[in-house]
Formats: structure tokens, C-alpha cells, sequence
């Protein structure tokens, strides 16, 4: 297998190389790169009981993951473990300049970006996070909110503390108001729920997916492995089954490979130390053909399934 040259590096146009010998970088619009396989810190590493001392758990599982060749971590203040990360970036010993930190702010009433960021940067121990997002658009009354809220964001980008800045949850008619008063520093990333039963595509083509692209926005697919674990049975199970047997993976590295060939981030977790080496191992072994990447779409748009933010949406709302 011959290595992926610079020429051929995933960006935000979904374009991928045909052979892939590690897990790639995906060049974003404003320069920077982003790993295209992120540990996430939401779901099973979200904090719960005492919030104020310190989840040992957390902080290994993520040291663990640390050391496993994550260095795309992504937290939130809503998830209430930024001091966890911080203290496992500081135990894990790896230099900061080969780690990406995520962290998102909620937009709470009252409070500024500024302000967010640096609670958040104290609980992390950083100076900057590489990708600072706005956790949804949902705290917003109108389109001039949306655009306040990312003017702060753009300080923020400026003054150094944040090295790209995106958006998660947005649908296009919040990512329009954000555009709609011509930002200075677009938003380089959406982070979204991405599995083959909610590709936010309810005209079969377009939809969400194809505006990002258009903006040169870069997707980030949470939950990706939702298929396999928490949408299952489903239509996409003998196509995932086939495939993992013919690669010799497992469905779920299957479900992240589709993710992967599409130009998509995918962040996902596991406290499981082995599937983690797993995953870093056997991802770069394989690529799925453009055929069995638009079969399992295809499949996958036979069931519809949102397991987020289902109080936002009606239960057939595909976008």
C-alpha cells in the first residue's frame, strides 16, 4: 500500500485519498488540521453524582486513550469534565503540540464567550484549545443572537485562545444567520449526530451534508457508531456484517471507516483499552469502495433514528 501524498490530504469538500496508511489530518478552511478520529468525552465519560470532586475514572479512560494515539480530544463544559481532561493531558506526559483539545461552550444566559473560555481553559491547564465550539443554536431567539454569539467567538480567535472556531447541532438556517452578517472568520466545523440513519439528507442528496460542503464547513459526526449499538436491529446490519467479514473488522470499524471515506471526523469513546488499540490498528488496513460506502447510505435512509436533542425535532424531522 502506498502512502497518501499532501497533495491528496482530506478536507472539507469530502474528498478523501485513496490509500490511507494512518488515520489522516483533514485540512480545515482556515489552515489548521484536525485528526479524523477524535475520543469523545460526552455520553459515557459525562460527568454525573458529585461534581465537584474529581471522576478517577474519567481521568484514566482518557489517559488511557491518551496514550492509545488519541490526541483529538473533545470535551464541553456541559459535560462537566473539563478538569478530568486537564489532569489526564497533564498525567499522560504527551507535548501539547501534538495534542487537539475540543471544548464547547453552552451559551448560557448571562454569561459571554469570553468568560467560558477562560473557565474552561483553567479547568484544562491550556492556554488556547486547538477547536472552540458553540454547543448549539438552540439558546438563541433570533438570527442577531447567532450572530452576536460569533463575533465573540471571532475574539476569541483573534486574541489566540482558540485556533479555530465551528458550530455544533446547527442546521443550515442558523449556519445562514451566521453568514448572513459576513463573520470575518467562518465557522470551520460542524459538529453533528452522522450515522447512516440520520445523514440529514431528507431530499436523498442534498440537505445539510451538501451546504457544509458548499461553505467548505467540515463535518463532525458524534455518535457515529449508532447503527451498531443503540439504533440496532436495523436494515444496515447484513451490509455492515458482510463487509466486516470480508475485511476482517468488526461492524463498528466498519461504521467508522464510513465515516472516514466520506471526509467525516468521528468522534467516538470506549473504555475499553483493547477495542481503543483496535480501532488505531485495524481503521488504516482498510478503506470501503465508493460503492459499498453509497450502499450502506442507502440502507441506512430506510430507518431513521435521532438519539439527541429529540426535544428540538418531530419524530420524522430528517435534517
Amino acid at each position: 500500500m502506498s502512502s497518501a501524498t499532501s497533495a491528496s490530504k482530506p478536507d472539507a469538500s469530502g474528498t478523501t485519498p485513496k490509500q490511507l496508511q494512518d488515520i489522516p489530518h483533514l485540512k480545515l478552511s482556515d489552515g489548521n488540521e484536525i485528526p479524523m478520529i477524535g475520543y469523545g468525552l460526552g455520553t459515557a465519560n459525562f460527568k454525573r453524582g458529585n461534581k465537584e470532586g474529581l471522576d478517577e475514572k474519567i481521568i484514566n479512560d482518557t489517559v488511557t486513550a491518551i496514550k492509545n494515539g488519541y490526541y483529538h480530544l473533545d470535551c464541553a463544559e456541559a459535560y462537566g469534565n473539563e478538569a478530568e481532561v486537564g489532569v489526564a493531558i497533564a498525567r499522560a506526559g504527551v507535548p501539547r503540540d501534538k495534542l487537539f483539545i475540543t471544548t464547547k461552550t453552552s451559551c448560557n444566559p448571562g454569561d459571554t464567550i469570553e468568560a467560558a473560555l477562560s473557565r474552561s481553559l483553567a479547568k484544562l491547564g491550556l492556554d488556547y484549545v486547538d477547536l472552540y465550539l458553540i454547543h448549539s443554536p438552540y439558546w438563541a431567539s433570533s438570527p442577531a443572537e447567532l450572530q452576536r454569539r460569533w463575533a465573540e467567538m471571532e475574539a476569541q480567535r483573534d486574541a489566540g485562545r482558540a485556533r479555530s472556531i465551528g458550530v455544533s447541532n446547527y442546521l443550515r438556517e442558523h449556519l445562514e444567520a451566521v453568514f448572513a452578517a459576513a463573520p470575518r472568520h467562518p465557522p470551520v466545523v460542524n459538529q453533528i449526530e452522522y450515522h447512516p440513519y440520520l445523514q440529514h439528507d431528507p431530499d436523498g442528496g442534498g440537505g445539510l451534508l451538501a451546504y457544509l460542503r458548499e461553505k467548505g464547513i467540515a463535518v463532525e459526526a458524534y455518535s457515529p457508531l449508532t447503527a451498531v449499538r443503540r439504533a440496532a436491529p436495523g436494515p444496515v446490519d447484513p451490509v455492515y456484517d458482510r463487509l466486516a467479514k470480508k475485511y476482517g473488522v468488526t461492524a463498528g470499524e466498519v461504521a467508522l471507516r464510513w465515516c472516514l471515506d466520506q471526509g467525516i471526523v468521528a468522534v467516538t469513546t470506549s473504555s475499553s483499552e483493547e477495542r481503543l488499540k483496535q480501532w488505531m490498528t485495524r481503521l488504516p488496513t482498510f478503506k470501503l469502495t465508493p460503492e459499498e460506502v453509497e450502499e450502506i447510505a442507502e440502507k441506512g435512509r430506510e430507518k431513521h433514528y435521532r438519539g439527541f436533542w429529540t426535544n428540538k425535532f418531530a419524530e420524522d424531522d430528517r435534517r
